[in-house]
């Protein structure tokens, strides 16, 4: 790749970036649907047809952001168990697990899940994307037959959504290595399951 396809790429992801901060900061003094695309570039110190270059719609800058979060959050929730054969909760470190880290990345993003109408959907997609990971990434062969599989992952995301939900509602007041000390002790009193097997489907 040349230089100036290197500095285009550069300003491409510095302009969305501004855009997508600038709609965010937006959010946090009106309802998304009174923002217009004059806002936005204005909030980013950007003209129009920078915006128009990107994207058609103002919603496609929330989809943008909505998408990587989600990203983000499957990349989370895998780090404490990727690459290993087998993965011991029992043996789970603070330091490893990563989802309070990621929520605190977003903070601005996820603090609109609760404070606006805008997001409300996005607690059932993070609570179905942490399910379903659960669902194909982790097996158990010794799983209790009288709990269903399903059930369970709902339970374990919803639960997870809790905390989060409770720590924005705080203003963040606790670290995120505090929130994931806070989960591994909570798991651990709940005598959850101590071996799995990933399984990761490339």
């Amino acid at each position: 790749m040349s230089i100036n396809n290197n500095y285009l790429d550069r300003r491409i992801v510095k302009s969305k970036r501004a855009m997508k901060d600038a709609l965010l900061a937006l959010m946090n003094e009106k309802d998304f649907k009174e923002i217009s695309i004059s806002d936005i570039v204005r909030e980013a110190d950007l003209n129009r047809g920078t915006f128009y270059k990107h994207y058609q719609y103002k919603e496609d800058i929330l989809h943008e952001i909505m998408d990587e979060v989600i990203d983000d959050l499957i990349q989370s929730y895998r780090e404490p168990y990727k690459g290993v054969e087998i993965f011991e909760i029992k043996k789970l470190s603070t330091s490893a697990v990563k989802i309070f880290d990621h929520v605190y990345k977003y903070a601005n993003f996820y603090s609109h899940i609760v404070k606006t109408s805008t997001l409300t959907g996005f607690q059932n997609k993070f609570c179905s994307v942490l399910k379903e990971l659960a669902l194909s990434d982790l097996h158990n062969p010794l799983n209790d037959p009288k709990i269903d599989r399903e059930i369970h992952a709902n339970y374990q995301a919803y639960a997870i959504l809790g905390m989060v939900i409770e720590w924005i509602n705080s203003g963040f007041k606790y670290s995120p290595h505090f929130m994931a000390e806070q989960l591994l002790e909570i798991i651990r009193y709940n005598r959850a399951e101590s071996v799995v097997k990933p399984v990761i489907k490339k």
